[in-house]
């Protein structure tokens, strides 16, 4: 597996409400895009309803990542983009209802969370990427 460590505890460093500090991988990665929630016909989906926005965006995010064939498991990193960052604990639920089923255990990846002024939709409220190890042996590309 390209994920090696999660590091979550630093003694200088208060801990995290989870996510790791850092993450450590061996091979190839993908830098995924940010994902909105649009269903397959490009509409929106959850209109004033960031849960429902953060399901449909992860689970775009997903299908990406299994086209590389990874999972929940091999994310090294989300950066979330809000417009509202007191909402963060509607998005941490989601993503651990989402992630808990796949990481067990395992510490959560690293993430950043940025309040922005506006998404490209004025619909949208929450949009997410990723960064990704690529399972497998990297002289397979």
């Amino acid at each position: 597996m390209p994920v090696e460590e999660r590091l979550t505890e630093i003694a200088e460093l208060p801990t995290t409400p989870g996510y790791a500090h850092a993450v450590t991988v061996t091979g190839r990665l993908a830098f995924v895009s940010g994902q909105v929630a649009v269903d397959a016909q490009g509409c929106v989906v959850g209109v004033d309803d960031l849960a429902a926005q953060t399901r449909q965006a992860l689970s775009n995010l997903h299908h990406v990542m299994l086209r590389f064939g990874a999972d929940w498991s091999d994310v090294v990193k989300f950066t979330w983009f809000v417009l509202d960052a007191r909402e963060v604990q509607t998005i941490r639920d989601v993503r651990d209802e989402i992630l808990r089923p796949a990481l067990g255990n395992v510490p959560n990846p690293a993430s950043t969370l940025v309040q922005v002024a506006a998404l490209f939709g004025p619909d949208f409220l929450v949009e997410v990427e990723a960064v990704v190890a690529i399972p497998g042996d990297p002289s397979d590309v």
